[in-house]
């Protein structure tokens, strides 16, 4: 992990692993809303 994080502040660790994990759940979250929105289209097509 040192090589990793290396010469960074403890708090800036922290802060972009808060960040990694927001990144994360946008993109769980663009997967859904995506994936909702094809499935919409699909339906319209049929109707």
């Amino acid at each position: 992990m040192a090589r990793k994080y290396g010469g960074m502040e403890t708090s800036d660790i922290e802060h972009l692993k808060e960040l990694e994990a927001e990144n994360r759940k946008l993109k769980q979250m663009f997967a859904e809303l995506s994936l909702k929105s094809q499935l919409q289209e699909e339906i319209i097509k049929k109707l």
